[in-house]
Parts: structure tokens; C-alpha cells; sequence
């Protein structure tokens, strides 16, 4: 067996990957009422994006939208983390975790949340959504409401675009049950040979990745026959549209010919997508592609079905696909609300939606042509921080890096890819450097949750134009955000960098709430060149100058800061923490917030989704206050305040959030924001978010949320930054013209 020596000879950074042996908790501090289970805590969350779909004060296609996210979040957590659960089941696992749940009672309690969810998510959608719609002239219809000239104009086009993709597959003699893929729609179909009366099961994939969900029919006429005089110039735009499947099921004789169809169901298989890659992979690249094939037959976890399919149906689909009863979800409506995203765009229907944002640019970036600023001479004069959505991506961090690569004094740009998009401009700015002669290095993540096939065609593509690419390392993922420019002045080079708190998306910069630092400050810049050479090189981690990095020493820097805090009210002077977070999971964390508080520290916490710590505790929490802001856009931002008096706020932004996998598993930066006016914008987005009413939950003692009142008035961080942003554009445009 290679001890830790052995492993820090052939391999420096597996040598600082495995985590510090977790420490034992106080008595006081270590029962399980004090902690929530991971798992429920995140069904929780997706209540919460549930409720916005169920508000009646949204604009309706923002609410159809939240029941796509609802979906579409509860399939990736039934794929990764129900999976997961159902592992240790399987193992055999039954201790109790610091939750007091054991892994059959979360899968029980998971079941319990996700029915009642299901329940609401259906109700919502046939007696609010669907009716809404149609007040508005987008009709979702069954085949058979429509009258006979539009169900003639959908059985052509069933016959001219649908039939000739559909493969029935039968189940019998030489035909072994068919593999139903990941997150696929089917008709589950029982046929009778009305000769031999022998009875077989067939399945039929619904193929809404070729065709749409929802089929429209032709002339957008709605259901109860040709519109009349009096009716025959609707106020709107009328959309009628009939689901495929539907479509499929009124046509299952044409599939199978000369048969009897006795009964048919709509059903949905969600599979075991995780995976891990061994530390010991000798070419990372081609063993997440071996996962990524390994996937698709995973392991079912969820199987969805029409509430109205036959019980034999039933019986026969859940042998079949060897799933236990409480792996079944029965749903009286839609399945698969992630193709509700057809409406969401539908043109048209502007008054439906949100009002558009349209990002702005920062004011010390604004100029365009000959009078377009320049960046780098900006950041000498004094850092920058950006704010996305409500500042533009494009005009900063896309700037950014094609000024650099524009720039003849740049000798090489750096940056990292955990996500991005099939439009980002970075990646053909990294290969237009590489043909002028600069050194451009990208650190693709492989690992990256569902965009591992993205993020290996874009490593192929770079490599093959001549850029270093970089996977990074089976055992950590590189999950940092940052991009380094190397430039020569003088007679020496300069840093210029960016660190950010969401990943370089250009679609995801327009829906998701991040903040980005750009600074020349050599601390920090100095860093973030030793984390690259550390990922792409052979070394072992350095000592920081200003940057704090995970795995090796982020977790002990956040608790020593809440500690010097917590000291700071026990000498009886005022302190407070404020955090902004995604998710709070880590126990040792958890642990140093209930020290701090009783202490006497203030502490507000703003986590979007899992919280495992129970606000509000007498005499553990008292002074901890927990909330949770959900809007249009995704909060994703991470800043990390400590308030103690006399001294300056020690504000820190970046990738991580406060959980085991963050802190012991992934690269990950974070950077103190020193400026004094960056700092106090940062602690005003805090005060905001903070105080949100109209987007807000608060945790309760027993670990329930509850929505803030949100009367006329209610503070809202989005539309308040909205209004601030665009009244700091709208300010600068005046004096620029007054100029």
C-alpha cells in the first residue's frame, strides 16, 4: 500500500487532496437536532421554486417557467443524489448520519416531499397554468378536442414528420426487455393478436429531442371547431398545440397494424447518472469518456407514469425495470415539465413576461470604436468590480480577454472552463492568441457535472489549434473561476487578472447573479499564477500571499475569520458576520457559525438552496437569522463579510461554497476585496439580499421555511439593482454628453 510519502513523490497535488480527519463536536453541539439532512433541506429548496410557479402575482409565462426549473432541478437530484442514496441502501448502510436519518429513512422522507410536490406541480399546471394560457390564446389540448379539419391536419403531419422517426419495440421470444434511456418519454403499449390472442408489451420512445414536445396545429385554431364570424379576429395571437405523445397514442394502430391496442401509457425513466473517475486514470480525457458511455445504462431511481395507466400496464413496466414501489411516481397531468419551455418562448406574448433587462455597462468599461476604453490602463488606475447580470459580460469579461489577445506587449493569457456555451467568444479568442505567437493556456474541467461532452469537444478543438490545454486531476475538480493575463511593461511583466464567482457562460452571465474582480493588485495576481503552474505543473502548493485556495486551506481560513470574530464580541465589542452563499453543508462551518453566535455575534446568512443548520436554536442560534431569495435571475454570487469593530470589513468573493466537496475535493479561489468603495458596493448587495421580502423565505428553528410578507412595497435585491444599475448608466451617459 503507497503511504501518503509515496503518493506525494509521484504525485504532489493528490498529496494535498484527502481532507484533515474531521474533528469531534462538542456535546452540546453535536445532536442531530442542530443539523438537517443534505437531501430534505434541498427538497425544501425546490418547494421553494415550486411556490413561485403556484404565485399568482407573477406574469404567467414566469411562472410556467419556474414549473420547467422545478422539473428540471428535481431530475438532476433524483439522477445524482437519490442515486447516490440508494448506493448506500444497497451497500448495506444504515448508520445514522448527523441528521439522525438513516439512508431508508431519507429515501422515505425524500418520497414523502417529492409526492407532495408532484401533487401541487400537476394541480398548478391543469387548473391554473393550462387555463391561463388558453385566456391568452395558447391552448394545450388532447387530440381528440380538436374538431375534425384540425385533427385531419395533425394525423398529415403525424404521417409526413412523426411516424417514419417512431421504432416500436416488442417484448417477447429473442426480444428481451428494451433499454429505456435516461430521462426519455415512452408509451408503454399493450398489443393482442386478434388470431392468436397471445398478448405482448411494446414501448414506444416519444422522439421530442427531433420534434416538438408540442405539436402545433395548423392555423393555431383552438378546440370547439372553426371560429365563427363574431370570432374570427382574436385580440391575440392564438397558439393551439397538441403533445406528442398524445399525438402518437391517437395513432397507435398505424404502428401496429392489424393488431389490437388494449391499453397505453405515457411513463418516464430517470437513471444513475454520477460517476467516478479512479485517481489512478493514466489519461483522464479518455476515462470520463468511458464514463460518459457507462452512464447511459445506469441504474433506474425514478420511474414516472400516467396516473391513468392500467394496473397490469403498470405491473408489467415496474418488473421490468426492477424498481422498488416508492421509486414510482404516479402524476395525474404533464410528465415532463422541461418541454414547458416551448411556451416560455413563444413570440408574442411580451406582456406575459418579465419586463427584459438588458445588462449595462460599467461605467469606468463605457465606450465604443476609437473611444472605447482601455481595460488595462482602468485597472492600474484602481480595481474593478462587476456585477452580472445588471453589468454586461460582454463589455468586461469578454473585453477583457480580447483586448488582451489584441495587445502586442500580452505574452499569454490564461484562463479556466468549467462551463461555458457554444457562443462563448473566449474560446476562439484563445486560439486567435495562439496564432499571434501567445502562450494561451485554458485548464478545461472534464469533470464538470453534464458538461463533460462539451467541455471535451471544446478540448479537442483548442488543442488541435495549438492551445495548452489542461484537464485537470482526477482526484480534485478545478472548479476555480479566474483569468490571467501576463503582460510585458518595462523591463519586467505585469499581472492583470480577473476572479470571479460564476463560471465564464455568456448565456449563464444573463440569467445568473455573479460578481467578477478585476485588479493588478501583485498579491493577488502572484497567486493566481502559482495556482495555474500548480495545475498544469509538478509542485506542491505555496504559501499565499493574498488568495485563499481549496482544498488546503480554505475551510481553516473561513473558520479562523468566524473565530477572530466570535473573540471579537467576547471582548465586548460589536461583530457581526454576513455570508451569501448557494449551499451550507460542511459540519465544522455549521459548528464555528453556532460558537460564534453564542458568543454574541450577529450573523446573517443568505443561502439559496441546502442549508444543513438550524437557525434560531435557543442557546445554539439565537442570533443566526437564515434566508433564502429565489427570483428572474439564479442568485449565485459568493461573498463572505466579517464585521468587527475597529478594524475594516474583511470581504472575500469567489467560487466556493460551504460544503465538504468545495472545501476538500475542488480547486477553488477566493480573493478579499480591499477597496474601500468595491467593498462597500459588495455590503450593500449583502444589506439587499438581506432584506428581500418579495423574493424571500426565512429558515425557521425547526427547519421549515417560511415566506416573508411581501405587501405593497416589498423590497425586492433584483429589481432594486436593476433600478440602481440602470440609473448609474442612465447618470454616466448624461455627463459623457454633457462632456
Amino acid at each position: 500500500m503507497s503511504t501518503r510519502a509515496d503518493i506525494a513523490a509521484q504525485d504532489p497535488i493528490r498529496a494535498v487532496a484527502p481532507p484533515d480527519p474531521e474533528p469531534e463536536l462538542e456535546a452540546d453541539l453535536e445532536g442531530p437536532g442542530l443539523y438537517t439532512n443534505r437531501e430534505l433541506s434541498w427538497v425544501d429548496f425546490n418547494d421553494r421554486v415550486l411556490q413561485l410557479a403556484e404565485d399568482p402575482d407573477l406574469p404567467l409565462l414566469e411562472r410556467v417557467k419556474f414549473a420547467a426549473i422545478w422539473t428540471s432541478n428535481f431530475d438532476e437530484f433524483f439522477m445524482i443524489r437519490v442515486a447516490g442514496v440508494h448506493d448506500q441502501v444497497e451497500a448495506g448502510l444504515q448508520e445514522r448520519g448527523p441528521d439522525g436519518h438513516t439512508p431508508n429513512e431519507v429515501l422515505d422522507a425524500i418520497r414523502a416531499g417529492a409526492v407532495d410536490q408532484y401533487e401541487r406541480q400537476c394541480r398548478c399546471l391543469q387548473r391554473e397554468l393550462r387555463p391561463a394560457l388558453a385566456e391568452h390564446g395558447v391552448h394545450i389540448v388532447a387530440f381528440h378536442e380538436l374538431d375534425e379539419d384540425a385533427r385531419a391536419a395533425v394525423t398529415e403531419r403525424y404521417r409526413r414528420q412523426i411516424f417514419p422517426v417512431l421504432t416500436p419495440l416488442a417484448v417477447g421470444l429473442g426480444r428481451p426487455f428494451p433499454y429505456i434511456s435516461n430521462l426519455s418519454l415512452s408509451l408503454a403499449v399493450l398489443v393482442r393478436d386478434p388470431q392468436t390472442r397471445v398478448t405482448v408489451f411494446a414501448r414506444v420512445k416519444v422522439p421530442k429531442e427531433l420534434l416538438p414536445r408540442f405539436v402545433p396545429v395548423d392555423g393555431g385554431r383552438p378546440p370547439g371547431g372553426t371560429p365563427t364570424a363574431a370570432t374570427s379576429a382574436p385580440a391575440a395571437p392564438t397558439h393551439t398545440f397538441v403533445p406528442l405523445e398524445d399525438v402518437i397514442a391517437a395513432h397507435l394502430d398505424e404502428l401496429f397494424p392489424g393488431m389490437e391496442v388494449l391499453e397505453h401509457g405515457v411513463f418516464r425513466v430517470t437513471r444513475d447518472a454520477d460517476f467516478e473517475v479512479s485517481d489512478e486514470a493514466d489519461d483522464l480525457l479518455r476515462a470520463i469518456e468511458a464514463e460518459l458511455r457507462r452512464r447511459r445504462f445506469g441504474e433506474a431511481v425514478r420511474v414516472e407514469i400516467d396516473a391513468s395507466m392500467d394496473q397490469a400496464l403498470r405491473a408489467e413496466l415496474t418488473r421490468s425495470l426492477d424498481v422498488e414501489e416508492r421509486q414510482v411516481y404516479s402524476l395525474d397531468g404533464l410528465l415532463d415539465g422541461n418541454d414547458l419551455w416551448q411556451f416560455v418562448n413563444l413570440p408574442g406574448l411580451g406582456d406575459l413576461r418579465e419586463q427584459p433587462w438588458t445588462s449595462v455597462t460599467q461605467p469606468r468599461l463605457q465606450g465604443d470604436g476609437p473611444d472605447a476604453p482601455d481595460l488595462f490602463a482602468e485597472m492600474r488606475r484602481g480595481p474593478i468590480l462587476v456585477h452580472h447580470p445588471y453589468d454586461s459580460f460582454s463589455s468586461s469579461v469578454e473585453q477583457f480577454v480580447e483586448q488582451a489577445v489584441a495587445d502586442p506587449d500580452v505574452l499569454a493569457v490564461k484562463l479556466t472552463i468549467y462551463r461555458t456555451s457554444d457562443d462563448t467568444p473566449l474560446i476562439p479568442a484563445l486560439i486567435r492568441a495562439t496564432e499571434r505567437g501567445k502562450q494561451a493556456v485554458c485548464l478545461v474541467e472534464l469533470k464538470a457535472r453534464f458538461d463533460e461532452r462539451a467541455n471535451i469537444g471544446w478540448a479537442r478543438a483548442l488543442e488541435q489549434a495549438g492551445v495548452h490545454v489542461v484537464y485537470g486531476h482526477p482526484a480534485l475538480k478545478t472548479h476555480a473561476k479566474a483569468i490571467l493575463v501576463v503582460r510585458r511593461e518595462g523591463d519586467g511583466v505585469r499581472h492583470y487578472v480577473h476572479v470571479g464567482t460564476g463560471n465564464y457562460h455568456p448565456t449563464n452571465a444573463r440569467l445568473y447573479t455573479d460578481f467578477g474582480l478585476f485588479t493588478t493588485d501583485e498579491d493577488i495576481g502572484g497567486d493566481v499564477a502559482d495556482m495555474f503552474n500548480f495545475l498544469t505543473g509538478f509542485a506542491r502548493p505555496g504559501d499565499h500571499r493574498k488568495a485563499i485556495m481549496a482544498p488546503e486551506q480554505l475551510r481553516t481560513v473561513i473558520i479562523e475569520e468566524i473565530e477572530r470574530t466570535a473573540a471579537c464580541a467576547r471582548d465586548g465589542r460589536s461583530a457581526r458576520i454576513r455570508m451569501k452563499m448557494n449551499s451550507l453543508v460542511d459540519r465544522r462551518c455549521i459548528r464555528a457559525l453556532y460558537q460564534a453566535s453564542q458568543a454574541g455575534v450577529d450573523i446573517e446568512l443568505n443561502v439559496r438552496g441546502t442549508c444543513s443548520l438550524r437557525a434560531r436554536v435557543p442557546g445554539v442560534s439565537d442570533r443566526i437569522r437564515v434566508v433564502s431569495v429565489l427570483g428572474r435571475f439564479l442568485e449565485h454570487a459568493r461573498i463572505f463579510a466579517f464585521e468587527r469593530e475597529g478594524e475594516d470589513p474583511r470581504v472575500l468573493i469567489g467560487s466556493a461554497d460551504l460544503m465538504p466537496r468545495n472545501l476538500d475535493t475542488r480547486v477553488e479561489l477566493m480573493v478579499p476585496v480591499d477597496d474601500e468603495a468595491l467593498r462597500d458596493d459588495l455590503l450593500d448587495t449583502l444589506d439587499r439580499s438581506l432584506a428581500d421580502e418579495r423574493g424571500g423565505w426565512e429558515l425557521q428553528p425547526d427547519g421549515s421555511w417560511a415566506k416573508l410578507p411581501a405587501g405593497p412595497g416589498a423590497r425586492s435585491v433584483q429589481h432594486e439593482l436593476m433600478a440602481k444599475h440602470a440609473a448609474r448608466a442612465a447618470a454616466d451617459c448624461e455627463r459623457t454628453v454633457g462632456d
